[in-house]
């Protein structure tokens, strides 16, 4: 997949296929938001693997979503920014990281939300990194895990690092989330340490808990409901 992309034209037309099929799944992937606990502004933390999670979020106007300067996150650019989301993407390297923590605190501090992957760009998979921390210290608001999850067999899984998967065409999947965590302004290494740390296992509690929360989704019927 990589060496496919190196090549502009290659990148090009799947940029503008990403596009297209974003477009035409928003009709089709049916979500019930579970246990959202509703606090805004907030920090929405979720794996890489679980990024389509974000096709959930309600706000999406007022969204601000962190994607990467690689090649991979230029052509997964467009195709959020056309779900209406707005975009926060440093320039490559350190300097670039910097800019876009400052860019996130920013809009959260504006009172508008965020999301990112905590476990990116590029790993390991499905260990929580401590931006995610330092940027709801200084920004003042809380991190909300979160997830998604089908049993459809409607979605497709990608052989990348992060084995992401995307619904395609007519799926029912839930987003859910994880409580609100807290880093207080003046926590110290060893307190954003234990943030991280309750984050991880925040995450890894939600993907357990998934398959029975669907469960129960589907015997109420709650995408009949919701339509």
């Amino acid at each position: 997949m990589v060496k496919f992309l190196k090549k502009k034209d290659n990148a090009s037309m799947f940029r503008r296929l990403l596009n297209s099929f974003f477009q035409m799944q928003k009709h089709f992937t049916h979500i019930v938001e579970v246990e959202n606990p509703r606090v805004e502004p907030c920090l929405y933390a979720m794996w890489h693997g679980d990024q389509c999670a974000i096709f959930g979020l309600q706000d999406k106007g007022r969204t601000n979503i962190l994607i990467s300067r690689s090649r991979d996150g230029d052509i997964i650019a467009h195709g959020v920014e056309n779900l209406g989301f707005k975009l926060i993407r440093g320039s490559k390297g350190k300097k670039g990281a910097v800019e876009a923590t400052m860019q996130m605190i920013e809009v959260l501090k504006a009172g508008e939300c965020a999301a990112m992957m905590v476990d990116g760009p590029k790993g390991p998979v499905k260990v929580a990194k401590d931006g995610a921390i330092k940027i709801a210290k200084l920004a003042g608001v809380p991190i909300v895990p979160m997830c998604w999850y089908s049993t459809n067999f409607n979605w497709v899984k990608f052989p990348s690092w992060d084995s992401l998967h995307v619904p395609i065409f007519d799926v029912r999947l839930i987003n859910l989330y994880g409580e609100p965590i807290y880093v207080p302004a003046d926590a110290d290494e060893a307190q954003e340490e234990e943030a991280r740390q309750k984050l991880q296992a925040s995450l890894n509690e939600l993907e357990k808990r998934a398959p029975e929360v669907y469960k129960k989704v589907y015997a109420f019927g709650l995408w009949r409901k919701k339509q």
